[in-house]
């Protein structure tokens, strides 16, 4: 198995179970290797696993969300194009989100909440940057880029919750628009 594959089905598995909940037993039979071949891939055990997906996740961040939001595009394409990318990578609101699950739980806050808090902030920032291309002051840009990840973490929260990704879904296709009202 690919090394790709594997970080990929492991996002999934501390998406599911938390960094808690996923043991080591339960990361072998998600990924349907043996406990010692996780740890030939991952001799630093079940918090290199969890850091090898947050990386993922923040490359998907750096890639899919913030280079297009800094890009020389319309606003309202940079805008339109990071729902649309993350639509497409919380498949449709039906995966939670991972520095969610993370941030959540008090054993892996220690690990993972200086990298957690930094893709936010720039996540944030990036927004608020675009707001502020159109003519927001900065403290409204800033204030309404927080309330675009509230909205799209709590969509992500209520989806799951209500097993209906609609909210998610209907948060996603409106957004923009929302960001941009006076």
């Amino acid at each position: 198995m690919s090394r790709e594959k594997l970080v990929s089905q492991l996002i999934d598995a501390f998406r599911l179970y938390g960094y808690d909940g996923a043991s080591l037993s339960c990361l072998a039979k998600v990924t349907g290797l043996g406990k010692t071949n996780l740890y030939h891939y991952f001799p630093g055990g079940k918090e290199e696993m969890a850091k090898a997906a947050l990386e993922r996740v923040n490359t998907w961040l750096e890639t899919c969300i913030l280079q297009p939001l800094r890009s020389k595009a319309a606003p309202i394409d940079k805008l339109q194009a990071m729902c649309d990318q993350v639509s497409k990578f919380f498949n449709e609101g039906q995966n939670s989100c991972l520095w969610a699950v993370l941030a959540l739980e008090r054993s892996s806050n220690d690990l993972f909440h200086s990298q957690i808090k930094l893709a936010l902030s720039q996540w944030i920032d990036a927004i608020a940057a675009v707001l502020e291309e159109v003519g927001l002051e900065s403290q409204l840009a800033r204030r309404r880029a927080e309330d675009a990840v509230l909205r799209i973490q709590g969509a992500l929260v209520l989806a799951r919750g209500l097993d209906d990704t609609t909210p998610f879904q209907r948060t996603m296709q409106t957004l923009t628009t929302d960001l941009f009202r006076n």
